[in-house]
């Protein structure tokens, strides 16, 4: 018997398909097979199968629904998969044999190995897995709210991936099925209207590829107030001109199968490699793609823009000046390397990409990103970034590397080494004390935004009018935000896309689990949530729980003292994961001793908390270095 997921959730014998009806035993089930092999806590299935109002006896109605989902395998034959009771929870295992979903991760892992032939018809067999809306028949809000996106991220990045390969390849029309689908499912998906946009311009339907370019600029437009970014206003400017665009796909890495790691910035995806050369108007920029093969007559695709920047002004002139000066002489201690350090979501690829740009002009050799971590979270070994780098710039001198997303100083050491008379920006959520010890340069500690720079943030998306009809609405709205950079951005894309949602009334909805709702319904990325979880999933289970256990904790400044006694452990213990949770951005040091957790991050800890309650405590231990390879 095989258990289908992807799709109302089933069972089958491979020749016969039971489709379970909307039912409590049905929720429970889907809780537990999201998460094959691991265990469950009982609340969060409580809430999974009855949502926030559960009954009174929801133990004992837990334990009563587990009992009327093994009469349900029973009576189906399923006799080699249980629902396990352990401490704290239940547990179902499972393998690739029994359960779609696990067989779609093990064919898009195993695509990665093969030729481009092998990858696409196994990225293919993956895709024919998914059956239809995915939990169509399992009644559970929290399910919908928290899972289908995740899942059906893991999808869309299948999908792009065969896309991609398939223009690559010249099958342009083969592509325009699918794409025609997804862009009306995700009508702001900007990167499949990209490639659709191509695929009908390559089969000689221009009239059409420049429809959709308006439709999907019109869209974002009306809901979001943004516009399309620049790859797309590339594309439509090659097309209009009669240019032979690129593929958008060209020198991307291989897909992964798991679902996108958050991104800073509203409306700002950003591109495996994108490079920007010395200033160059608009109209002069030709389409190039982004990728690591540039031609030798390229002329570089700027950066990714930044909308509605604000704030940061000391930071923004203490590094303009320390990266248009002239380059340090052999033997000078202070290199030109910049790390900017922060919280998830802080900003710092938006300041890194700010301040790029204003620099552009001091580096004739242009202007490199370059992110060091995949979308699963894990970084990216530094002969891998290195290699794509040398194909970027095999020779020029005086570029700025903007290194995105560094988890350790070994990613990184080689490619400032290999570039001389150049710079870098450096973002990552530790502060590299190593690296800077090494190679010298600029740490800079970003922090939650001041109440002004919140406000001009708000105003810039918003609207001066819109803004100051409301003036202390906005500021109790930035205050439920926490002056957070990523949750500001969200908050005001809420409300764009709800012109007659009062300011007060979006602060009031928010207010109540803003972690929660701090999410965007049509981009699953762009959700302070899931921002927050892939950074806990990045630590040490250890040093995650510790974070948790402090951010249940009451409200106040953490001393080594304090946070000894919430933890349980040895003060000298409790140093080293106040020192821990601060290099990795998720405290901030109020005063020389004294520790604090950012109100966001404090919330999201203690609903995690509430949601993982009755897992046994794992004792503390340092964090594994990243190896370096």
């Amino acid at each position: 018997m095989r258990f289908q997921l992807l799709g109302p959730l089933s069972i089958t014998d491979g020749q016969d398909v039971v489709v379970l009806p909307p039912s409590k035993p049905t929720a429970l089930l889907a809780a537990l097979l999201i998460r094959p092999g691991s265990v469950v806590p009982t609340e969060r299935l409580r809430e999974a199968v009855w949502g926030v109002e559960q009954p009174a006896t929801a133990k004992a109605a837990l334990q009563s629904c587990v009992l009327r989902l093994r009469r349900i395998f029973a009576k189906y034959g399923i006799e080699d998969q249980a629902v396990v009771a352990v401490a704290g929870g239940y547990r179902i295992d499972a393998d690739a044999e029994t359960l779609d979903l696990l067989h779609f991760r093990q064919l898009v892992g195993r695509a990665a190995t093969g030729g481009e032939e092998p990858e696409l018809y196994t990225l293919r067999a993956a895709l024919s897995l998914w059956q239809g809306p995915l939990l169509a028949n399992v009644p559970s809000e929290l399910l919908h709210r928290d899972e289908v996106p995740r899942l059906t991220e893991e999808r869309l990045r299948v999908l792009e991936r065969v896309c991609d390969i398939e223009l690559e390849r010249g099958r342009h029309r083969d592509t325009l099925v699918d794409l025609w689908e997804v862009t009306r499912v995700y009508p702001a998906h900007e990167r499949f209207s990209e490639l659709l946009i191509l695929a009908l311009y390559r089969t000689g339907r221009q009239t059409e590829a420049l429809a959709e370019y308006r439709r999907i600029k019109e869209h974002l437009q009306e809901e979001l107030g943004i516009d399309p970014r620049a790859e797309l206003q590339r594309l439509e400017m090659a097309i209009l001109r009669g240019d032979e665009p690129r593929a958008p796909g060209a020198g991307r890495s291989t897909v992964v199968s798991v679902p996108l790691a958050s991104v800073p910035l509203a409306s700002v995806p950003l591109p495996s490699v994108a490079l920007a050369s010395r200033p160059v108007a608009d109209a002069e920029v030709p389409l190039r793609d982004a990728g690591p093969e540039i031609l030798p007559d390229t002329v570089p695709a700027p950066l990714p823009a930044v909308p509605c920047f604000t704030g940061r002004r000391d930071e923004v002139d203490s590094l303009t000046a320390l990266l248009t000066q002239a380059p340090p002489a052999a033997g000078q201690a202070r290199a030109r390397v910049a790390v900017l350090a922060g919280a998830p979501g802080i900003g710092k690829t938006a300041l890194a990409l700010h301040v790029a740009h204003l620099v552009a002009a001091s580096y004739p050799g242009g202007c490199l990103l370059l992110p060091l971590t995949r979308a699963d979270g894990t970084a990216r070994p530094a002969w891998e970034a290195a290699e794509e780098l040398r194909r970027a710039l095999p020779t020029a001198p005086g570029t700025l590397l903007v290194l995105d997303d560094v988890v350790h100083p070994d990613q990184v050491r080689p490619l400032l080494t290999a570039r001389t008379g150049g710079a870098a920006i450096i973002t990552s959520r530790m502060g590299l004390a190593a690296l800077v010890a090494t190679h010298g340069g600029t740490v800079h500690r970003l922090w939650a935004l001041e109440p002004a720079e919140s406000l001009a943030l708000l105003t810039a998306v918003l609207g001066t009018e819109r803004v100051a009809s409301e003036p202390s609405a906005a500021l109790r709205l930035a205050d439920v935000c926490g002056h957070h950079p990523l949750a500001l951005r969200i908050a005001a894309a809420q409300l764009l896309t709800r012109p007659r949602l009062r300011l007060a009334d979006c602060a009031d909805r928010l207010r109540h689990d803003p972690p929660a709702r701090l999410r965007l319904a049509d981009d699953p990325r762009m959700s302070v949530q899931l921002t927050l979880d892939k950074a806990l999933e990045r630590l040490p289970p250890a040093l995650a729980a510790a974070h948790l256990g402090l951010g249940s904790a009451a409200h106040a400044p953490f001393t080594t003292e304090r946070a000894a006694e919430v933890l349980g452990v040895g003060e000298e213990t409790a140093e080293e994961v106040l020192e821990q949770l601060l290099d990795a951005g998720l405290l901030e040091e109020a005063q020389p001793g004294a520790f604090r957790m950012h109100d966001l991050l404090r919330e999201h800890a203690r609903r995690a908390t509430a949601s993982a309650a009755g897992h046994p405590q794992v004792l503390l231990r340092p964090p594994r270095p990243v190896a370096p390879r």
